[in-house]
């Protein structure tokens, strides 16, 4: 029996050997076991959004467990003739997050099945809902209101992140939460309510971040959101990268060829929409445009103005939801733009639309220093058949266009730095 090893130039086959044997710096996640679905056992099949846990890598010498929300259209309304060929969406949690009842009931009122993991080895409090109305009550957990389970992963602290890097490769977080996430799509694509073939991810900051990862590496999902999370942590104004940096320089160049997700998405196949904000300190600007770089992929980009970082701000943008109907259901795209350029003295890109075009903006900043300091200004830019264009302030830094259809949905240039 062959065996699938993931690393960094593709994919290679080797002998069947022992998981933990066959991992090394290059290639730590192998995928044949991963694309099974995992052992699992429903903690509350009842509820309108289930709670299960399933089996994911050993973790101190045994197996580990992860837990989940589960959700459908039939299940939040109780009518279960609702749940046949359903899409499905596999959702990520950021740092200081959790399985989310709350963002796996937004998408099973989409008309999907959805599944949301704790990737710090706890679960969150059972949900609750209104007696009258059936409708979920929204309680966001803190992180001392979340239970450790008895065989839980590592934790999703900076250590497990950064400083176990090294060695053993078990006790480091990513080796555990790219396999739960897998795993988690395994799961969701044997369920049989699920349509297998129409399946998409996305995450919130550490979620983004791993959603790269696992876009980069498993290539069953038909779309993929990072929101905020990108790579090149370890370059730049990351504020991750203090902690990189503190590494000693061997381990420090195996954590960025085995967990920054630079290394990873020039493999990416999968459709790809990044969304960010332009002052984000977490996942800088610059960092983020060479990530969406090196993506050879179908992909698109929603830069918003001063965009908020949270979990609620990075599930709310309506762009989500309209890019994975648009690669699982066949709904309306999003407008695509081209390249922003600039010629005599005009700022321009070429855009292509299946709806009517709302309006288009110019946004750029003049300021200089710390990406999230810099103060952002927007003028109007000139919707002329399918070209978009406005003048180009000489005193820009960083500037990008954007443009906005008529179901209010925005995406974005890339970003263009000047100076």
């Amino acid at each position: 029996m062959l065996r699938l090893i993931i690393c960094l130039c593709g994919f290679i086959l080797v002998g069947s050997v022992n998981l933990h044997d066959s991992c090394s710096a290059a290639d730590p996640w192998s995928l044949d076991r991963l694309l099974m679905a995992p052992k699992m056992k429903w903690l509350d099949e009842s509820s309108p959004v289930r709670s299960l846990t399933y089996e994911n890598e050993q973790f101190q010498g045994r197996i580990s467990d992860v837990f989940a929300f589960y959700a459908t259209p039939g299940s939040i309304s109780g009518d279960y003739s609702k749940d046949k060929n359903l899409p499905a969406v596999v959702l990520i949690h950021g740092g200081g997050g959790t399985a989310f009842d709350e963002w796996a009931w937004l998408w099973a009122k989409r008309g999907y099945a959805a599944i949301a993991m704790d990737l710090s080895g706890r679960r969150p409090p059972v949900p609750k809902f209104d007696q009258a109305t059936g409708e979920l009550v929204v309680v966001r957990s803190r992180s001392d209101e979340r239970t450790r389970l008895e065989r839980g992963g590592p934790e999703h602290g900076h250590v497990e992140k950064f400083t176990n890097v090294g060695g053993d490769l078990t006790d480091d977080w990513q080796f555990h939460a790219v396999p739960a996430v897998i795993r988690a799509h395994s799961l969701i694509r044997s369920f049989k309510e699920v349509d297998a073939e129409r399946t998409a991810v996305t995450g919130i900051s550490w979620g983004g971040y791993m959603t790269c990862l696992v876009a980069s590496v498993d290539h069953r999902f038909k779309a993929a959101v990072p929101v905020y999370g990108c790579g090149f942590l370890y370059d730049g104004e990351s504020v991750q990268r203090p902690m990189i940096d503190k590494l000693e320089p061997e381990r420090r160049r195996e954590w960025i060829r085995m967990y920054d997700p630079s290394a990873w998405l020039p493999q990416c196949q999968v459709p790809v929409l990044f969304i960010n904000g332009t002052n984000d300190k977490h996942y800088p600007l610059i960092s983020y445009s060479r990530s969406y770089g090196l993506v050879k992929g179908p992909k698109q980009i929603r830069i918003e103005v001063n965009m908020r970082h949270g979990h609620a701000p990075g599930w709310e943008p309506k762009e989500i939801g309209r890019f994975v109907d648009h690669h699982l259901l066949g709904g309306d795209p999003l407008p695509e733009l081209g390249t922003a350029q600039v010629a005599d003295g005009l700022a321009t890109v070429a855009v292509k639309s299946q709806l009517a075009l709302n309006a288009a903006q110019l946004h750029y900043t003049t300021d200089t220093g710390p990406l999230v300091d810099r103060r952002w200004q927007s003028t109007v830019a000139i919707i002329k058949g399918h070209t978009i264009s406005a003048p180009f302030p000489n005193a820009a830094t960083i500037w990008m266009l954007s443009v906005t259809d008529s179901q209010d949905a925005m995406v974005s240039t890339d970003v263009v730095f000047t100076k």
